[in-house]
């Protein structure tokens, strides 16, 4: 009886257990005061006012020269880090 309700307790466990989107970095990424948890994929960065973007997550952000990540890599934002891109037009999350 000890084993059926321990894994009854098992299975509840993992039914229970939400796991984060696959290939989103863990934390907040902060985009001109929008906050973005567990964000992964491209953001666009805005044409009118100089963005700010604050790192709070455990993945290195990756700064593009181009809409929709195209371009280059012009810089890398690390975790803990805020960074004013000037001129840029997007940022990728891994």
């Amino acid at each position: 009886m000890k084993t059926v309700l321990a894994a009854c307790a098992a299975a509840s466990a993992l039914v229970l257990a939400v796991p984060s989107p696959a290939g989103a970095a863990h934390g907040m990424l902060i985009i001109d005061g929008a906050a973005h948890h567990s964000p992964g994929g491209c953001f666009p960065l805005g044409d009118f006012v100089p963005p700010v973007v604050s790192n709070y997550t455990d993945s290195v952000v990756e700064v593009w020269s181009g809409y929709d990540c195209t371009g280059q890599v012009d810089w890398r934002i690390h975790p803990g880090e805020t960074y004013h891109p000037d001129g840029n037009r997007s940022i990728f999350v891994p």
